[in-house]
């Protein structure tokens, strides 16, 4: 149930209240709003990316240019969402970074001042660049609010995840975010990191 604050509703976060989120490793999905397939479509096993899903992958890869203590060593981009491995590192108090990817498709890149350096600034900055990028496209198109992470304990949970990111396409017709399923994969013994999802 939403607790009050000033007299109104509000959600309550979804992040775990116990991390601070300024560091560490993350599964991260963002979705687009209704699950719509903004990004391409997959035929065959394989994606075919929008002009948008395009714009997507090229914001993810400059992530770091955004956020030098950030680290995307995985990614995918689906047809109506993304998951990735964050890696956030710690870093020098002193380094200022862009405050979105609004920039990356223009001639002149603007400098913000500093920001929080968490996983949340990180993924506001990213969706506000595709969809500026969007809107300049004149392209329909909306994130679903919020994103879903998981803390990323050790090595093996990383492989696992990895495995899932780099598998992901060819498991689509299974994917819980797959327009054409109502349910979510259940958990699998023989893959435990399905109850991530």
């Amino acid at each position: 149930m939403a607790d009050l604050y000033k007299n109104k509703y509000r959600i309550p976060t979804a992040r775990a209240t116990w991390h601070d989120y300024n560091g560490g490793s993350y599964f991260v999905t963002m979705c687009t709003k209704n699950r719509e397939c903004y990004f391409g479509h997959i035929s065959n096993g394989e994606m075919g990316y929008s002009d948008l899903g395009q714009s997507v992958i090229y914001c993810l890869e400059q992530i770091p240019a955004h956020f030098p203590h950030v680290e995307i060593p995985v990614f995918i981009v689906m047809p109506n969402h993304i998951h990735a491995i964050i890696i956030i590192n710690a870093l020098d108090p002193n380094m200022v970074e862009t405050q979105n990817f609004a920039s990356l498709h223009n001639e002149t890149k603007q400098k913000f001042g500093p920001q929080s350096k968490n996983l949340a600034s990180v993924v506001r900055g990213f969706k506000i660049g595709v969809t500026k990028y969007a809107n300049d496209q004149n392209f329909s198109f909306a994130w679903q609010p919020r994103f879903h992470d998981h803390i990323i304990r050790n090595h093996n949970e990383m492989d696992h995840i990895a495995d899932y990111i780099e598998n992901n396409i060819i498991l689509w017709k299974e994917d819980c975010y797959n327009g054409l399923r109502s349910q979510p994969i259940s958990n699998n013994p023989e893959k435990p990191y399905l109850k991530f999802f």
